[in-house]
């Protein structure tokens, strides 16, 4: 059976516009329900104000978060990942992707080095319409390992994996 891969593909990423909504949402969530909470019981004790610094903090840790996302490109060469950015070493060129979450104009990808490290990115439509659909292709193509040699057992011949595949 003849499988086609994916073509090249290089695509932007970098904050994401839904990240930050989802972030502000959360944090307005959390604000509305300590406000309920003081309207209910009208005190403004240690745990108020507990809750108020937590809310404070979350909120302060939310932004920065979201303002210092890893911004860069997702390269893939037709064989494997790349991750080119300025703060990351793009030396090793071998990563693994992993789909988490898909919807459709938007992918939750994470991506992990030889070393295990993982960096999680979210892939926007709107950063460049016009190769969304061929990073799509790219993400749901199977990679291909690399080709190793092993030793058949009973022939003491050394073979290449990908034709004992076949």
């Amino acid at each position: 059976m003849i499988t086609h891969n994916a073509p090249p593909v290089v695509y932007p990423l970098g904050r994401s516009r839904f990240q930050g909504w989802v972030l502000v949402a959360l944090w307005c969530a959390g604000l509305l329900l300590a406000l309920f909470w003081f309207y209910a019981t009208r005190q403004l004790d240690w745990r108020m104000l507990l809750a108020g610094t937590a809310i404070a903090v979350a909120g302060a840790a939310a932004c920065i978060g979201w303002k210092n996302a890893p911004t860069g490109q997702l390269a893939w060469d037709g064989q494997c990942w790349r991750w080119e950015s300025p703060g990351y070493q793009t030396g090793i060129a071998e990563q693994q992707l992993s789909v988490i979450a898909d919807f459709q104009h938007l992918l939750l990808l994470r991506i992990e080095n030889q070393a295990h490290a993982s960096l999680w990115l979210w892939a926007e439509r709107s950063a460049m319409p016009e190769r969304w659909l061929d990073l799509r292709r790219a993400v749901y193509s199977p990679q291909r390992s690399p080709a190793r040699a092993v030793a058949v057992s009973g022939h003491g011949q050394i073979a290449d994996t990908a034709q004992i595949n076949r």
